[in-house]
């Protein structure tokens, strides 16, 4: 009797770690699920849609920062990125993530994840709006219009937060590494282009008119370093390991 109780004894705690298990896969495929569809939606200029998949407003930590110029560590200025976004003609936007690194902590509350990202970008701009950013676009003229096509490579790092049961997206940061028009090369533009990554440049809208982001809520804490011919890569972000419950590794 005492053999059968012990190998009950074992029989459950092996199905409770095999739970576990199990929820913590569930929950990695729930957390790339949910930057994916971030993803979808960006490219179609959805981003009304993106809203909810953010946590709720009066949630602690929010954050989000997509360049040097500064974050956003307030609900309605974290969203503002996402309202109003145009739809304007012959603008295209295709971000493509891949090689995702993703860790549920093992409280199950949070998850980190990190991704890279190859795309492309392209518009058209009227021609007296493109004379302030002449190195963003080539030499040709389409429908009367001047043409910008990018190559652009950039990195993602995202803490999650499981609330009312749902993962959503808590803090969020995009690190632009490069980008080049077609007909030049990262190389030369990267060297031209350091300047960029301070500026607060939202996206360029209808007529191609740029659009800037809203006031930031502080300076960054840390700057993102892009491209250059005359630096070294560096390990950043680093990628999430198995951990216990949050700690803020992608500040």
């Amino acid at each position: 009797m005492s053999d059968l109780a012990e190998e009950i004894a074992a029989l459950r705690a092996e199905v409770a770690q095999l739970r576990g298990v199990a929820q913590s896969a569930h929950d990695r495929g729930a957390v790339e699920n949910l930057f994916n569809r971030y993803m979808y939606l960006h490219n179609a200029f959805e981003d009304e849609q993106i809203i909810p998949l953010w946590v709720k407003r009066g949630t602690e930590g929010i954050r989000a920062r997509y360049t040097n110029a500064g974050e956003y560590t307030e609900y309605d200025s974290v969203i503002r990125y996402h309202q109003g976004r145009p739809h304007p003609e012959g603008k295209l936007i295709l971000h493509a993530t891949t090689t995702p690194v993703i860790e549920v902590a093992a409280d199950g509350e949070t998850a980190k994840g990190v991704w890279m990202m190859a795309g492309t970008e392209s518009g058209l701009t009227d021609p007296t709006v493109a004379e302030s950013f002449p190195d963003m676009y080539g030499p040709t003229e389409v429908l009367g219009k001047k043409v910008w096509a990018h190559w652009v490579w950039c990195k993602y790092a995202i803490d999650f937060k499981r609330q009312d049961g749902e993962w959503k997206i808590w803090k969020f940061r995009c690190y632009e590494l490069a980008r080049a028009p077609f007909h030049e090369d990262w190389v030369a533009f990267g060297l031209k282009n350091q300047g960029a990554f301070d500026l607060d440049l939202m996206y360029f809208g209808d007529d191609g008119k740029p659009v800037f982001m809203p006031p930031a809520d502080g300076p960054v804490p840390t700057k993102a370093h892009p491209y250059s011919p005359t630096t070294t890569q560096v390990l950043d972000p680093a990628p999430p390991v198995p951990h216990a419950t949050f700690t803020d590794t992608f500040h």
